[in-house]
């Protein structure tokens, strides 16, 4: 998950995937006061395709769709690759798969924007977070 969104936007992508299918909102409490709500998916295979077509991508030499690759570009922008595979499951180091990743990026057309766009929003969040602390 991406933590920067705006809060509302947030709960608008959630409601758009439930409208289509993909999760279902449900809501709890913590204590009897402290409202939650969830997302959990409707159907995990889903997920579970994704995540094979990304572990592959990144742990074997195979081609892959531009989708998966853009998808590897925008976890390496997060620097989060290592979250969604295990690296020692696949007898990688991090560093390695780290490497794969970038190799991956470097042929698809859209992760120079995606690293932008993070790389801006994170130095937008720190100048923020640096001029509410210092005033």
């Amino acid at each position: 998950m991406i933590r920067p969104l705006a809060r509302k936007l947030r709960v608008t992508l959630y409601q758009r995937l439930a409208s289509g299918g993909s999760v279902r909102m449900e809501q709890s409490s913590v204590l009897g006061i402290f409202p939650i709500r969830r997302w959990p998916a409707e159907n995990a295979s889903h997920e579970r395709h994704v995540r094979h077509l990304v572990t592959q991508a990144l742990t074997q030499r195979e081609d892959r769709d531009p989708r998966t690759a853009a998808l590897v570009a925008l976890l390496l922008a997060l620097r989060c690759e290592h979250k969604i595979i295990n690296p020692g499951q696949h007898g990688v180091s991090r560093r390695q798969l780290r490497a794969r990743a970038q190799e991956i990026a470097a042929g698809n057309w859209a992760s120079q924007a995606v690293r932008k766009a993070i790389d801006e929003m994170i130095a937008a969040t720190a100048a923020a977070v640096a001029a509410a602390s210092s005033g």
